[in-house]
């Protein structure tokens, strides 16, 4: 008998991720020529953020422009024939009626819409745009570390990168440790996102209690925490070069990602990874959307 069933938003996401994992890959490594070439929606002209930033920055088209199915239509545009979309999630809110009080109440939830790489369609392809602020990347990422509110201590005492949450500081190796500067910061940034976890800061489970390797919330945390360093080297336009991608690492992350209870995982990863790089840079989420 055919199955039938419909998968889930959560699913679809999860399986998207999980393809690039047994692939070898980590998607969240996609290295980003600046935040100005971010993935983003061809006629809004907003950035998604979130988990979508990471999925349409690991479709392979070199435009960052996508668009849906009837925004091409729109536009006189035909997408061309075989080509694939791409989800792209939004939460949204569903009133009812509160069983024991009879009040309304808002309920969120998962929806998603699909999406195409403008290079999958007819319509003209518009150039890449330059980023317009000349500034040495290094230098960025000094004003990024510098300008973090309630910025943990970073020492430099071991040779070995690490956060504590107890002692809560972030240890770096010196500096001529590392093989570039970009693999220096974007380092920094993985640890830094750690410590957005600690109770004075976002209070985050994987920070605040103690998990061990391969569990769901070291594994969660290490995604999150990885997530937001990318984002971070995004906005500079640095490579991430921070997690080693290896067996141990992949297979870990493959075994929550697999299991039937951790189908969120991947997007509730995402979406704390983006509250820390807003932490991180002060911003303010309330202005932004996640989906374009």
């Amino acid at each position: 008998m055919k199955n039938t069933t419909k998968k889930s938003v959560a699913e679809i996401i999860t399986d998207a991720i999980i393809s690039k994992l047994e692939a070898g890959v980590c998607p969240w490594r996609k290295p980003w020529n600046g935040s100005a070439n971010a993935p983003r929606n061809l006629v809004t002209g907003k950035a998604y953020r979130g988990i979508n930033a990471f999925l349409l920055a690991c479709t392979g088209f070199s435009s960052p422009y996508f668009l849906t199915f009837k925004q091409v239509s729109d536009k006189g545009g035909i997408v061309n024939k075989g080509a694939s979309s791409f989800p792209v999630v939004f939460w949204s809110n569903i009133t009812v009626e509160d069983q024991e009080s009879g009040d309304e109440k808002n309920i969120p939830f998962m929806r998603y819409y699909r999406v195409f790489s403008v290079e999958q369609t007819n319509l003209p392809i518009p150039p890449i745009m330059e980023n317009p602020l000349e500034f040495n990347p290094i230098e960025e990422a000094e004003k990024i570390v510098a300008a973090m509110p309630n910025r943990p201590e970073i020492r430099y005492g071991q040779a070995k990168a690490y956060y504590s949450p107890s002692l809560d500081y972030v240890n770096m190796p010196q500096h001529e440790l590392f093989e570039s500067s970009e693999g220096f910061y974007s380092t920094l940034f993985h640890e830094l996102s750690h410590a957005t976890g600690h109770a004075s800061r976002l209070g985050r489970k994987g920070v605040t209690e103690s998990s061990y390797f391969g569990s769901h919330e070291y594994s969660k945390e290490e995604l999150i925490a990885e997530m937001s360093a990318a984002f971070l080297c995004g906005e500079i336009g640095i490579i991430p070069a921070t997690l080693d991608n290896s067996a141990a690492y992949i297979k870990s992350w493959l075994g929550a990602l697999k299991s039937k209870d951790n189908n969120n995982m991947v997007i509730t990863a995402a979406g704390a990874a983006q509250k820390a790089v807003d932490y991180i840079l002060d911003r303010k989420p309330a202005t932004l959307s996640q989906a374009a």
